[in-house]
């Protein structure tokens, strides 16, 4: 099988980039991880490994800084297309995201852009619906304290 074309898709800024650097490590029945060296390192990001629930409208990411010492876990609301003739993967980012931090404190961030998003026609109600509804699922997840059942398969994969 050809390689998996992995692509990630922002809507503001709007751009499209070809993730050629990120390792696959799994990809099957709607479930991918990867691993990862920051594209944009910050003072902190080093690293991480990203698993991405595509039927579920979320990927968890664990951020690292150089040292190996976990930064954060950071959850993107995401869509997605697959072409399975080109045997690629495009990922959208839903714009909302939830920052998980090792205390277990969390924050919800970004929302402010849907609401530009659609005021410049960049998203779309449909979109946006999606958006709010997969947020709502994944803080459920959070409240009810079962984050660890969707982020410690990423535990398999980790050096």
């Amino acid at each position: 099988m050809k390689q998996l074309n992995l692509y990630r898709e922002r809507i503001i800024p709007k751009e499209s980039v070809l993730l050629k650097d990120d390792e696959i490590l799994y990809f099957k029945k709607n479930i991918l991880v990867t691993s990862w060296k920051a594209l944009k390192p910050k003072k902190d990001l080093h690293h991480g490994y990203s698993i991405y629930y595509l039927d579920e409208g979320f990927k968890i990411s664990k951020f690292y800084r150089e040292d190996h010492s976990l930064l954060y876990y950071y959850c993107d609301i995401i869509d997605y297309s697959y072409d399975k003739k080109e045997n690629t993967l495009v990922v959208t980012d839903l714009l909302a995201d939830i920052i998980i931090y090792p205390d277990g404190s969390y924050q919800v961030i970004d929302l402010g852009e849907l609401s530009e998003a659609l005021d410049l026609d960049m998203l779309s109600i449909t979109r946006l619906k999606k958006a709010l509804t997969t947020l709502d699922n994944l803080l459920t997840i959070i409240y009810n304290d079962k984050f660890e059942k969707y982020s410690s398969f990423l535990e398999t994969f980790e050096n």
